[in-house]
């Protein structure tokens, strides 16, 4: 929307990855301050924002008409069907590897999901680091929506609806507990990863979209079991 009106497509970008983190700033401060689950609490804003875009757009499809400088950069298709949005996905895949592996604020997101009251005694701020959280999470989902815009070149309300459970999904078969304090963030890319190839492996087979619904419902579920049998073998 911002583009169409004239806006120079680089800052319509910034301007909508600032207010996507400003939204995960909302969130972590509703958390916080309510102690209502955070699964709730995002769940709910988008909702929200579902329905007020809903109202905006009254539920039509809107073309992209700006420039194609952040089209180009985002998604564009380069060569052998290879588009920067996947450099980006790598790159943003190694850059929080090495956050979270190489710096003191990984240590500190490890602790607080592994035991608040450890991870307080020890000195972390742990509302600030779930602050932070809320705000990367946010700003990378604005990411991806502009990613998904730039490669199609239209916006719908509707976009990314029931892919709260393949994000979901994808985490868990990587190897993340639901609980907190274990996991990382390349078992989380392969996890990704093989949720998509799950999806075209399907669709290019013929099979009913309903399938891929239910086939992603049941990994879930025993990628979980697994996981938590694997963890009470370990300890």
């Amino acid at each position: 929307l911002l583009a169409n009106t004239g806006l120079p497509s680089p800052l319509a970008l910034v301007i909508t990855l600032i207010f996507a983190s400003l939204i995960g700033f909302v969130n972590g401060m509703i958390t916080l301050r309510t102690r209502i689950p955070s699964f709730i609490t995002t769940l709910g804003m988008m909702m929200i924002l579902r329905g007020v875009l809903l109202a905006i757009t009254k539920g039509v499809t809107i073309s992209y008409e700006g420039d194609a400088i952040v089209p180009t950069i985002l998604a564009r298709r380069i060569a052998y069907g290879f588009r920067p949005s996947h450099f980006w996905f790598i790159a943003l895949t190694l850059l929080f590897i090495f956050i979270l592996n190489r710096t003191r604020y990984g240590n500190w997101v490890f602790a607080v999901g592994g035991g608040q009251e450890a991870a307080r005694s020890m000195g972390v701020d742990i509302n600030k680091v779930k602050l932070i959280n809320f705000t990367i999470s946010a700003l990378l989902a604005g990411l991806a929506g502009c990613i998904v815009i730039s490669r199609f070149l239209i916006a719908n309300p509707a976009f990314g609806a029931g892919s709260e459970l393949e994000v979901i999904t994808a985490v868990v078969i990587g190897g993340t507990l639901l609980t907190g304090g274990y996991g990382t963030i390349l078992g989380a890319f392969l996890g990704a990863f093989l949720v998509g190839m799950i999806r075209t492996g399907l669709l290019l087979s013929g099979a009913p979209g309903y399938w891929y619904q239910a086939f992603i419902g049941i990994v879930l579920i025993v990628a979980a079991t697994i996981h938590l049998k694997m963890m009470g073998i370990r300890e």
